[in-house]
């Protein structure tokens, strides 16, 4: 979730599993034996130590299977409630333990930690076979079914047996004892690889910081940025030297300002080959090896692709409907990226630079014309993002618009870290309906990008409230120094906090259908769409304000950072529209169709789809992608334009409509938010719309021309 896009997925989705025994004793002091005495469940971090996890974790899986044994060798009839519901209460300790170890193990992860998940991944993965693969509590599963029309179910209760039907069809309940076998080798196998993908990236991802000896090579770098940068030096116990941490991202944000050239091109460089430089941290066997089983899981399913499989149970339906989306917007981006490039060749002629612009020149020559251009540059803007304000002011401002809610700081509450903040949220009636947890700050054992979570899902069933959590990647500041953000940053907040509000306004009593447990395709429509209030001129004028002289930014400023929105777009639609081919490239591949160079396969796909440029590279390469190897965007990376289209077209009806107001929000709220996945989402769209969602607003916002 870098500025716009999160590098993880959005939600921990349990993998759930056969019950192995316990390695370590589980006793009912260990904080999840019980549910949390906080409010809403909240955990309680300040008990919760590293050797919990394991024997709670291992509980948790064994009650699950002893749980769903009653189910399935119940000798009454199968009902809605003696299966279904009592599905639905099942496997909370797991969930418990889970929740809380899958955010730790993503946002403050250590070598405990990371011992652990190798360990446990396998055995979740066998978990969740054990409960999808039981012969007996399928067939009641499928006794239901059959019997739908005549159960007397309301529509949610009917939407969650045929959502229970799939799921159990698409883990392979209906595969021979055989070729279950094989699915649960093949499966135990991925999660393995998965996880060990996602320890690697970490690393890989420190170890490729920039180190800068000499002072004089920050040259163009802010004040502020060159003491984070010693900071993060100290941290690493490398005094009187600078680090410049990689973020996920193939271009990393120091280009812009840096003026050194070489420096530049080591930085570029450090980023793209972090994952591939033949130690331990490489990941490109890891990579060939996933989408070879992804393949096979494809192959005993009955997909001619993992891509077929994925796309199956999304809006899209099928990899051909995703591809169509992102092609038929290629020849508008490469003719875009032309002119961008040849603006900043220009650019560097006049300066007679003497050199033929390259990748890592992108940023920093992209910035120079956009001042040119706009008189606008990214250290005019800082100074009115203070992080703060942006949150208070912002992005708590326009859900108070909207939707009536308040947010009060909870400083009573544990956290995992200190630099985690948990607010109170209250709706417009004062009642209390959730928890909201913050850690924006960049970390060295924090995976990449932005991304939002659940420590407890709102479920009515069980009568929980949600304690959701945003995590970021924003640089440090100094220690007294205010924390600016750039315009991408202040929307990525908007972002994350339109998932969390779709989580946290779920009105749903299950909790397989609840917030953000809808398809992948349509889960980015709240967070995209809320981005749109960072610039709404009543939101933004609430929050951009001089950080030092609480100034309100002035008139021509605002009028440039909107005008400049389309500025580079070619480029920032071209690095993602690669990225998401690439995605599809590698999961269409047909079941036994085996790689043996990753770099040769990559730039053979982005030469096919006709996106291949030396100066745009993908945002993500291969190696690491981490969406698409270890984050649960397998074959759904396209899932964000996707969703972009249903955002930007959703947005039009605010504007219709009158933009940013209470009765807007109200019925936004009532149609998209609360329902969480309660009803297939071009159902729940076409409600809210009055229509089918049409591309030519997105195709706006990025400055693109259709073809179509």
């Amino acid at each position: 979730m870098p500025a716009r896009y999160p590098a993880l997925a959005l939600c921990l989705t349990l993998l759930a599993c056969s019950s192995p025994k316990p390695t370590m004793t589980f006793t009912s002091d260990n904080p999840f034996a019980n549910p949390s005495p906080l409010q809403y469940q909240a955990p309680v971090f300040d008990k919760i130590r590293n050797e919990h996890f394991q024997p709670a974790i291992e509980e948790g899986m064994r009650v699950q299977i002893a749980e769903v044994g009653v189910i399935a060798s119940d000798t009454a009839r199968p009902t809605f409630d003696n299966t279904i519901v009592a599905l639905e209460r099942s496997g909370q300790l797991l969930t418990r333990a889970n929740s809380v170890f899958g955010a730790l193990t993503q946002a403050n992860t250590s070598d405990t930690l990371q011992g652990l998940q190798t360990e446990l991944a396998p055995k979740l993965a066998a978990h969740s076979d054990a409960i999808r693969l039981n012969a007996a509590l399928f067939a009641r599963i499928k006794t239901l079914h059959d019997a739908r029309t005549s159960l007397g179910l309301d529509t949610v209760q009917q939407f969650l047996l045929e959502r229970y039907y799939k799921d159990f069809v698409r883990g392979g309940a209906l595969l021979s004892e055989a070729d279950k076998t094989a699915l649960r080798a093949l499966n135990e196998e991925e999660s393995k690889l998965s996880t060990e993908f996602q320890i690697r990236l970490l690393a890989a991802t420190k170890a490729g910081a920039l180190v800068i000896s000499d002072k004089a090579e920050l040259a163009g770098m802010s004040d502020a940025d060159i003491t984070a940068a010693a900071a993060a030096a100290k941290e690493r116990k490398l005094e009187g030297q600078w680090v410049l941490p990689l973020q996920n991202t193939t271009q990393q944000p120091y280009q812009v300002s840096l003026t050194n050239r070489a420096v530049r091109e080591r930085l570029f460089h450090a980023s793209t080959t972090r994952a591939q430089r033949g130690d331990s941290n490489d990941t490109r066997a890891l990579v060939l090896r996933l989408a070879a089983l992804r393949g096979d899981r494809a192959k005993l399913l009955g997909f001619p692709s993992i891509a077929a499989y994925v796309l199956d149970d999304q809006m899209a339906k099928t990899p051909a409907q995703a591809l169509k989306l992102l092609t038929d917007m290629v020849p508008a981006i490469n003719a875009k990226v032309a002119a961008e490039a040849a603006a900043m060749q220009a650019l560097v002629d006049q300066q007679k630079g003497g050199f033929t612009i390259a990748p890592w020149d992108w940023q920093h020559y992209a910035e120079q014309v956009r001042k040119a251009q706009y008189a606008l540059d990214e250290s005019q803007l800082k100074p009115y993002f203070e992080l703060d304000r942006v949150l208070k002011d912002g992005v708590f401002f326009a859900a108070h618009e909207l939707f009536g809610l308040t947010f009060v700081e909870r400083k009573d509450l544990p956290v995992y870290h200190p630099d985690v903040r948990v607010f109170e949220v209250f709706d417009a009636d004062s009642t209390s309906v959730a928890l909201w947890y913050c850690d924006y700050f960049k970390r060295d054992n924090k995976s990449g990008g932005a991304w939002e979570g659940s420590f407890v899902d709102h479920a009515g069933l069980l009568k929980a409230k949600a304690v959701i959590y945003n995590v970021g990647n924003f640089s440090q500041p100094a220690a007294g120094q205010p924390a600016l953000l750039s315009f991408d940053e202040a929307s990525t907040m908007f972002h994350e906090m339109g998932h969390a509000l779709h989580a946290m306004l779920a009105d749903v009593e299950y909790p397989r259908l609840t917030g953000t447990n809808v398809a992948t395709d349509f889960v980015e429509l709240p967070s995209t769409q809320n981005e749109h209030w960072a610039l709404d001129a009543r939101v933004l004028a609430n929050y951009a304000k001089h950080y030092q002289t609480g100034q309100p930014m002035p008139a021509d400023l605002v009028s440039k950072l909107k005008k400049a929105r389309t500025f580079n777009m070619g480029f920032t639609s071209s690095e993602v529209v690669q990225a998401m081919l690439l995605d599809m490239a590698w999961h269409t591949l047909a079941p036994g169709a085996t790689q043996k160079d990753v770099a040769a396969f990559e730039a053979a796909a982005l030469t096919r789809f006709g996106v291949a440029t030396p100066l745009v590279p993908p945002r993500y390469e291969t190696p690491y992608f981490a969406h698409i190897w270890g984050g649960g965007y397998t074959a759904n990376y396209y899932a964000y334009m996707w969703s972009e289209v249903l955002a930007e077209d959703a947005n039009g009806w605010f504007t219709e409509h009158g933009g940013l107001t209470r009765a807007n929000g109200k019925r936004y709220r009532d149609m998209i938010l609360s329902r969480g996945g309660t009803s297939n989402a071009d159902v729940l769209y076409r409600a809210f719309r009055g229509r089918d969602p049409q591309v030519g607003a997105m195709l706006e916002a990025r400055g693109l021309k259709t073809t179509r």
